[in-house]
């Protein structure tokens, strides 16, 4: 697959997908340990949502620093790109893992998909609304007299709308490119808080970037899933999986270089400025808080409750279509190294 022009690395086009469409997708296979593979290792296949960047880091981290081969893992770490079908994939078989968002896991649940969360890299959704400085606009309650470039289908868009109404916002379709905002003042856009924003400010735009997570709604982001029948049936292969990851995330927002190298080998176009500026944004962002003593990855009962009720609230899921506490699991995160 052609990674993507520099000015559209890190454009997100965030769709919600019936699960049992299998959609075709060539996928960039980037590669197991570097190291001479071991006969008696477990072969797995963890499939990302996106091109390799920064939001991936910890899994790359992992493999360059050889936490897969210490649990006896060989990573077949596969791109995805837009409309990446993840869990899809990880449902029919084709992956055994599989990188998302926690709204795309409820919807997958609604539809009845078995996926599981085991690991939340990105405590803070790096999801944001990103406008000129010059518009004056301060908040997402003050988006006015602009044209918003926004996905319609995404749980956050659904959000917004029902929270700040829009009035006087003309929504358009999300291009997956900073072309137009470069060139157009009364113009903002959907974007990744570490990616489209420096690359704006790169291209001489002043911004302005306005979490999603700070007007309420905050799915955890990065998500490492697999199927309910997996961890039942293989659980220590899965606990190794998630120790190795977490163990990959921790080094990353230490140390980001070497998995920034790697993640550029793969994805040229994703240069080394932007993977260190996204590396930097991403630390708070992974931060765990009091409420998750467990540290990086942790998930709580209350978050996924929270963004039920909210995706329930905005008409996205049925009242009782998915239980939140089945749709994860904190059993591989407190289990010894």
């Amino acid at each position: 697959m052609t990674p993507l022009p520099e000015h559209e690395i890190g454009a997100r086009r965030p769709q919600r997908l019936t699960w049992i469409l299998l959609l075709p997708l060539a996928l960039i296979h980037c590669g197991s340990e570097r190291q001479a593979p071991n006969p008696s290792a477990a072969s797995i296949r963890l499939a990302l949502n996106w091109f390799p960047e920064a939001e991936h880091g910890g899994y790359f981290a992992a493999q360059v620093g050889g936490h897969y081969t210490r649990e006896r893992l060989t990573v077949d770490i596969q791109a995805g790109g837009p409309d990446a079908p993840v869990i899809q994939r990880v449902t029919t078989g084709a992956v055994e893992f599989g990188v998302t968002n926690a709204d795309e896991v409820l919807y997958a649940r609604a539809q009845q998909a078995p996926v599981i969360a085991l690991l939340a890299p990105y405590q803070t959704n790096p999801r944001c609304i990103m406008v000129h400085a010059e518009s004056g606009i301060d908040s997402l309650g003050a988006l006015a007299n602009v044209t918003l470039a926004m996905s319609q289908r995404p749980a956050f868009a659904h959000f917004l709308r029902r929270r700040f109404g829009l009035s006087g916002v003309t929504i358009v379709p999300y291009p997956g490119s900073i072309v137009p905002f470069l060139s157009t003042p009364e113009y903002a856009q959907q974007a990744y808080v570490f990616s489209e924003p420096f690359l704006a400010r790169r291209q001489g735009a002043a911004t302005r970037t306005f979490l999603v997570a700070d007007a309420g709604f905050n799915p955890y982001a990065s998500v490492l899933i697999t199927t309910e029948a997996l961890a039942a049936q293989q659980p220590q292969m899965v606990a190794a999986v998630v120790r190795a990851a977490r163990a990959g995330w921790e080094d990353y927002l230490r140390d980001p270089d070497p998995a920034n190298q790697r993640i550029h080998e793969l994805n040229p176009e994703m240069d080394l400025e932007t993977l260190a500026f996204g590396a930097r944004a991403s630390v708070p962002l992974c931060q765990p808080t009091a409420a998750t003593p467990v540290g990086v990855g942790s998930m709580t009962a209350e978050r996924w409750q929270t963004l039920t009720r909210q995706m329930v609230e905005c008409g996205l899921l049925e009242p009782g279509a998915v239980d939140p506490e089945q749709a994860f699991t904190t059993r591989f995160l407190s289990a010894a190294p």
